[in-house]
């Protein structure tokens, strides 16, 4: 049986002349239009949902899983299927505040290769590995992150993202924390180390400006680009590049103009290694503002407004795309967004596409 919701209203949704791929300035109608319908809402959680991240089943890509938070002091990382069913088997509880979740895959554990999903426990500062689709925790009781930092302010952890690097097959976890300095050095980035089944943490840098207006929370990575983006919260959208070798330079600072509230959770929908979109949440508006993954024909750091997505959501915190055939009833992919009722919502991408973007084929 379907689950659906009722639209929340109706909103205007900006078209930018030219194509999806070469987006402009100018703006030449306004269409009205419904709410984006998702295909299935997930079973509610029991206190406050967060952020989701999606693992692809590589044998059975309809039997993929999304993985989501349940943020409280007595929290939770709840598992569900694509069509939204609690898995009660694989969820983890006594979490102590988990905030944001990310998947990974082939991490090697010396006798063993999993993929994995990770979470950040905000009350301890430490961050949750487990292996999937077991949810087995893999360093029972966590690691801690941002050992040495003064001030229990600045060790508030929320964020969380991982990297694999094409290249040198490296693996890394970014960490971001409700507060931060201001001096560039806000997130922190580890590679992930493993022997004898066990992980280690090893910091390689400390990097990210911040606006001082609200916090660093939603962060996303492109590996096939390289590069890490984040919503400075009050402020717009950073990135850099996610190989700490190439330096801490900011390389584009967008989204700055026309949301509603705060910038929240981010999601890269790839139609192939170098195209594709970002989509940014406007928590306060119910929608998704849409840019361009490749940036624009003369600078791939340009990344222009191309249109802006009103959807079911409810206060949107976080999302995550994956543009990977998960079955019949995703076979461009899915889009999954936390809304503010406990629940996550679950799109197909063709829906949030429409006539609009784009579908990988």
């Amino acid at each position: 049986m379907i689950k659906s919701r009722l639209s929340y209203g109706v909103f205007a949704i900006v078209i930018l002349a030219g194509s999806c791929s070469e987006p402009t300035q100018e703006t030449t109608e306004a269409v009205v239009a419904s709410n984006v319908e998702p295909l299935y809402v997930t079973d509610s959680v029991i206190y406050d949902t967060d952020d989701p991240a999606i693992w692809v089943n590589p044998d059975d890509a309809s039997k993929s899983l999304i993985i989501g938070t349940d943020k409280n002091e007595d929290g939770a990382l709840y598992v569900f299927d694509l069509k939204g069913n609690a898995v009660d088997s694989l969820i983890v509880r006594n979490i102590q505040r988990p905030n944001n979740v990310d998947v990974g895959y082939g991490l090697d554990l010396g006798d063993r290769s999993v993929d994995f999903a990770v979470t950040g426990e905000r009350m301890t500062s430490k961050l949750r590995f487990y292996s999937l689709p077991d949810m087995q925790e893999i360093n029972p009781g966590g690691i801690e992150v941002y050992e040495g930092e003064t001030g229990p302010e600045y060790k508030d952890l929320m964020g969380v993202a991982l990297f694999q690097d094409k290249t040198t097959g490296k693996n890394y976890v970014i960490a971001g924390r409700k507060n931060g300095p201001t001096d560039g050095t806000y997130l922190w980035q580890y590679e992930i180390l493993a022997e004898n089944g066990q992980i280690t943490l090893a910091l390689v840098r400390k990097f990210g400006s911040f606006s001082g207006n609200k916090e660093i929370e939603a962060i996303a990575v492109d590996a096939e680009l390289g590069y890490i983006y984040y919503s400075d919260e009050g402020a717009g959208v950073k990135k850099y590049y996610a190989d700490p070798e190439k330096g801490n330079e900011e390389l584009a600072f967008f989204a700055q103009e026309g949301f509603t509230d705060d910038h929240e959770g981010i999601s890269i929908y790839k139609l192939d290694d170098k195209t594709g979109y970002i989509l940014v949440s406007d928590q306060g508006a119910n929608l998704f503002h849409v840019f361009p993954r490749e940036g624009s024909p003369s600078n791939p750091h340009e990344h222009k407004l191309l249109t802006t997505i009103p959807a079911s959501t409810i206060s949107s915190d976080g999302s995550e795309s994956s543009s990977a055939s998960l079955g019949s009833e995703f076979p461009h992919g899915v889009f999954v967004a936390m809304s503010d009722d406990k629940t996550f919502q679950i799109y197909r991408w063709e829906d949030i596409a429409g006539d609009i973007l784009k579908i990988k084929n």
